[in-house]
C-alpha cells in the first residue's frame, strides 16, 4: 500500500512539470543562402584574409639584458645547483 501511495504522489508531483514543457525543435531547418549572400560571405573572408597578412611578423623575444652577455653565453642557461660545503665533525685536540 506504501508504494502505491509514494507512486501516485510521484505522478501527482511530476505531472504539472512535464505538462508545461515547450515544444523545442533541437534541430532547425537548415536555410539556403542566397547567390547574394555566398558572394558578401566570400568577400568577408578574403577582407579577413587580407588583414591577417597585414599584420606584421612578431618581434624576437625581449631580451634587455641580451646585449649584455656573452655570445658564448645561452640566455634560457640552466642555474647549476652549488655544491654544499661539508666540515667535519671531528674537532682535533
Amino acid at each position: 500500500m506504501k508504494i502505491l501511495r509514494a507512486a501516485a504522489m510521484l505522478v501527482l508531483l511530476t505531472g504539472p512539470a512535464f505538462a508545461q514543457m515547450p515544444n523545442v525543435n533541437l534541430i532547425p531547418e537548415v536555410e539556403s543562402k542566397t547567390p547574394e549572400q555566398i558572394e558578401r560571405d566570400q568577400q568577408l573572408q578574403r577582407a579577413y584574409r587580407d588583414s591577417l597578412r597585414k599584420i606584421p611578423d612578431a618581434k624576437a623575444a625581449n631580451d634587455p639584458w641580451g646585449t649584455v652577455r656573452g655570445a658564448e653565453t645561452p640566455a634560457a642557461a640552466s642555474h647549476a645547483k652549488p655544491k654544499a660545503k661539508h666540515r667535519s665533525t671531528v674537532s682535533q685536540q
